[in-house]
């Protein structure tokens, strides 16, 4: 009998963190730090922030996490290839030997974030280990999975939540404090005003106090269900175990660090506004708010307090949305799920507005998710669309439905500051 296969089988499942060779930039190779990183790709604007990227270096990351060619095969062939000549080249290099990764991100404002970098082990739904707290798009987890395939690599890291101490000392606090002073490996600022440094940790001592640590613990996912869900796609296709059993992420303890929690806003491509707020007559309280947009988003917070509330922008004014009628609400919300979800703006906008409403498809040709406020706007006045501005939720809201296991409506939540992309690679031969 095989008992030593029975006790594994038997073996709790906890977090995994793993120390790995990260791949990053050789700061000789490149203009400069700053001008090769980039958002997460989902966070891009499309076309004008790609193409801003992609000039600011001829190594930008944006070439790799969102190539541009004819055709989805040709695109991801073009990304491995690129990925491939950088690493001969030396534009990308190896680290010597693994390690977790010290990531720190400050703004000018106060804004303190820092966390680790690791491989964290890919698991299932049912662990209750890595909670999602909104639903993903399937053509979306394709893509990144036919990415993923074609380089080899976890180009960017998720961003994951976790309760620490509550304040108190923990190893991996501490293990981060004593780090912070010492010279980072790196250190850059972006365009967005925020500095970024990192330290590769690899004393044999240090990791095991950090792993140890964090397998106590349940994270929540900030930033990333779509490269989540792609991990666990790619992890059931490949043998195990092996490089695909994990997948590259960010631990912040938001305890320590909490994180800022904003809006994803809507862009509906063929809905003018005109036409958007003619729907809601007798539906909807809507008023017109001539204000700058730092003002509406003002009023539009002071709604939010009181229920379901929504900025509406296009034509050059901003059309505020509140008041739900009752009885609509009562006939076109899910009454399957708990109050908090039956009540949140995304619910209300995707199952009222989108659905029942303005009968808009959750499709790419009918609507972009865009994070900025401002470029939202823009982007609607430009192409005679309507932008649909939201208010953000509050993190212990999110955790708290994903406990019980519970999703919101996908690209609900934007949490931030998100890590920079290209400041460590993982690439799965290493």
């Amino acid at each position: 009998m095989n008992t030593a296969g029975h006790s594994e089988a038997k073996a709790p499942r906890v977090l995994e963190l793993t120390p790995f060779r990260g791949l990053r930039y050789d700061p000789d190779r490149v203009g400069s730090l700053a001008a090769v990183t980039s958002p997460p790709y989902d966070v891009v604007v499309r076309p004008d922030g790609l193409h801003h990227l992609q000039s600011a270096d001829p190594h930008n990351i944006v070439r790799l996490i969102l190539p541009e060619a004819a055709t989805p095969e040709a695109r991801n062939a073009q990304a491995a290839e690129t990925l491939r000549r950088w690493r001969s080249e030396g534009v990308l290099t190896a680290d010597p030997e693994p390690g977790l990764y010290v990531y720190e991100q400050r703004d000018g404002d106060g804004m303190l974030q820092r966390g680790i970098i690791g491989v964290l082990r890919v698991s299932d739904p049912d662990e209750q280990l890595v909670l999602p707290h909104e639903d993903v798009m399937p053509h979306i987890v394709a893509d990144r999975a036919d990415l993923m395939r074609a380089t080899s690599a976890n180009l960017e890291p998720l961003l994951l939540t976790y309760r620490g101490g509550d304040g108190e000392a923990t190893v991996t606090a501490g293990l981060i404090e004593r780090t912070a002073v010492q010279p980072p490996l790196l250190a850059t600022t972006t365009e967005d005003g925020f500095h970024h440094r990192l330290w590769s940790v690899t004393d044999p001592c240090d990791l095991a106090g950090v792993q140890k640590e964090l397998a106590g613990h349940q994270a929540l996912i900030a930033d990333g269900h779509h490269r989540w869900a792609t991990y666990r796609r790619l992890r059931a296709e490949h043998p195990s175990p092996g490089p695909w059993d994990h997948g590259l992420v960010l631990l912040v303890d938001t305890a320590r660090y909490p994180l800022r929690v904003r809006a994803i806003h809507r862009l509906l491509h063929q809905v003018p506004v005109a036409d958007a707020v003619a729907a809601l007559d007798g539906l909807f309280r809507v008023r017109r708010v001539q204000v700058p947009l730092s003002e509406a988003m003002d009023a539009l917070a002071e709604a939010a307090a009181k229920g379901n509330a929504f900025l509406l922008a296009g034509d050059g004014a901003f059309h505020l949305v509140d008041r739900p009628d009752p009885e609509l609400l009562a006939h076109t919300v899910p009454a399957d799920r708990p109050a908090a979800w039956r009540t949140l703006d995304a619910t209300v906008l995707h199952a009222t507005l989108l659905d029942h409403v303005w009968r808009v498809p959750d499709a790419p040709a009918h609507i972009a998710y865009i994070h900025d406020t401002a470029a939202t706007v823009e982007k609607a006045e430009r192409d005679g669309g309507t932008a649909v501005l939201m208010h953000p939720v509050h993190e212990d809201l999110v955790r708290d439905l994903a406990r019980q296991g519970v999703t919101m409506p996908r690209k609900s939540t934007s949490f931030g500051p998100k890590p920079a992309s290209g400041l460590v690679l993982r690439a799965l031969d290493l």
